[in-house]
């Protein structure tokens, strides 16, 4: 009985990992799609979508069988309940991605406002994709030092994003012509840091597995 749980408990783990890998590939696609202007990614984004949808329902399923037949507890149990709620942000953050394609595939015929478009929205994309791979990484391997390091990692998201905002402020004051465009790529950084955010629950799930703290809002001080 205990050795089929762990084979079960290893299922959900790999489920997650494909979810996350693919996660993070629909945001790496959408800000390729956005600043080379390669439409050919869109259908892969697309179905990518489509298989993060299936993998939400089938992690649910697993989740709710291992509970049921199971009835693990301490840590297992905080394990299951924790990929739950990875499972729905790793959801979330694949939307995400899906909203800033669309707003890439809007601007297409548009000429880009560098240098957001060729520096800014890629480094922002890079640590975020970053965050999601390492904030999986650590709820996988109940890794809190990894944890530790994305919630860190949040700080610096915002950051971007607010530098960013300031810039797309600055140009739409300066020209009224860019307004358009310049909005879509707030709401491209603004989806950008809510997939940190999503990553950043994903840490704080991992440190409340291998500690029992919960630490959402710095209620950990």
């Amino acid at each position: 009985m205990e050795r089929h749980f762990d084979e079960q408990l290893t299922v959900l783990k790999q489920t997650l990992i494909r979810m996350s890998a693919l996660s993070e590939s629909m945001i790496t696609d959408a800000i390729r799609v956005l600043c080379e202007r390669d439409a050919s990614a869109i259908p892969h984004i697309r179905e990518h979508e489509e298989e993060v949808n299936r993998l939400q329902i089938e992690i649910d399923s697993l989740c709710m069988r291992l509970i049921a037949l199971y009835q693990p507890t301490a840590c297992d149990l905080r394990f299951i309940l924790g990929a739950v709620k990875t499972n729905s942000d790793l959801e979330r953050m694949a939307d995400m991605a899906i909203n800033i394609c669309d707003k890439a595939e809007r601007l297409l015929p548009e000429s880009p406002l560098d240098p957001l478009a060729t520096t800014s929205l890629p480094e922002m994309a890079a640590l975020a994709g970053l965050m999601v791979k390492e904030s999986l990484h650590a709820y996988v391997n109940r890794a809190t030092d990894r944890a530790r390091i994305v919630l860190l990692r949040d700080d610096q998201l915002d950051d971007m994003n607010r530098r960013i905002t300031a810039d797309l402020l600055a140009l739409m004051q300066k020209d009224s012509g860019m307004i358009k465009r310049a909005l879509d790529l707030l709401i491209v950084a603004r989806n950008l840091e809510r997939i940190g955010d999503h990553a950043t629950n994903i840490a704080e799930n991992a440190i409340f597995v291998v500690k029992g703290l919960d630490v959402r809002h710095h209620h950990e001080r």
